[in-house]
């Protein structure tokens, strides 16, 4: 399955690789180089994927002599071998009409189309060893310094409080962002939820707000203080217009489910060195 992203300006300065570590490995497998520094998602994924093809193998899916990679790339056997492995070892039922009704009235807000939010943003990144609770009362700080300059009140905005609001957000974005963005005062521009990372979009599509939202927002980059700017509504649908697209998600979720307990078990089974793949909240399989 595809790890999600965030395919925007602070996409590439994120996730800053971690210090050189010991070799980790899968059955005696290596999973990536000496010397290698990869991030801990990159690294379960490659554990991950190391799991199903020695699976494959066992199962005599796959030939015996295809050959782990050190670089995370598998060969086109081995990802038709494992293909098939999960083709027979996870049990995925069809959704039945009632069960995509309620996945539908459960999250009636996430079929709606078209909805798009301009923001800015100054992102405290989080970091190997770096110390959690320095980072959380810089962020703090500065999310109550931009609050304290913003220029809504009541839902009403003096143009002279929000302009200053406006300078202060994008001088403290300049000075503190971990984001590209910073250079253009935290400027993300109009987007859709699918142009963020989830925990993102949870937080800003589908809701009222304007301006800096009260409350930082985590996601797996670090932690963000959020302006909105604008918002454009989206269309709400139908059940009967979006059936389909319940139906996959179920479907996807009910599949996320059965990999994330066969590569459980799977792990459970293996001698794992230096990864850990409880830490991860999906299964990071491409």
């Amino acid at each position: 399955m595809p790890i999600d992203s965030l395919p925007s300006a602070a996409a590439t300065a994120f996730a800053p690789p971690l210090a050189p570590q010991r070799v980790a490995q899968i059955n005696g497998v290596p999973l990536h180089l000496p010397g290698e520094s990869l991030q801990p998602e990159a690294l379960r994924q490659r554990a991950c994927t190391e799991l199903l093809r020695q699976a494959a193998q066992a199962e005599g899916l796959l030939d015996a002599a295809d050959a782990a990679s050190s670089d995370g790339v598998i060969s086109a056997a081995a990802t038709t071998a494992i293909d098939a492995l999960l083709e027979s070892q996870l049990a995925l039922p069809e959704p039945s009409e009632a069960a995509c009704r309620r996945h539908f009235d459960a999250n009636a807000r996430s079929w709606r189309t078209g909805e798009k939010v301009h923001m800015r943003h100054i992102l405290f990144a989080l970091m190997p060893g770096m110390d959690v609770v320095a980072l959380r009362n810089r962020a703090e700080t500065c999310l109550l310094d931009v609050r304290c300059h913003d220029g809504k009140v009541s839902g009403k905005v003096s143009e002279k409080v929000s302009g200053r609001a406006a300078d202060d957000f994008a001088r403290s974005a300049r000075e503190f962002s971990n984001c590209p963005s910073g250079a253009e005062g935290g400027d993300l521009g109009w987007l859709s939820s699918g142009d963020i990372a989830p925990e993102l979009a949870r937080e800003l599509f589908g809701q009222p707000q304007i301006g800096v939202l009260p409350r930082l927002v985590h996601s797996r980059f670090g932690l963000h203080v959020v302006e909105v700017i604008a918002r454009k509504a989206g269309i709400d649908h139908t059940f009967e217009e979006v059936r389909g697209a319940a139906a996959m998600s179920l479907r996807r979720q009910t599949f996320v489910t059965a990999l994330r307990q066969y590569l459980r078990l799977l792990a459970g089974q293996a001698n794992v060195i230096g990864v850990d793949l409880d830490a991860a909240e999906t299964p990071l399989v491409q």
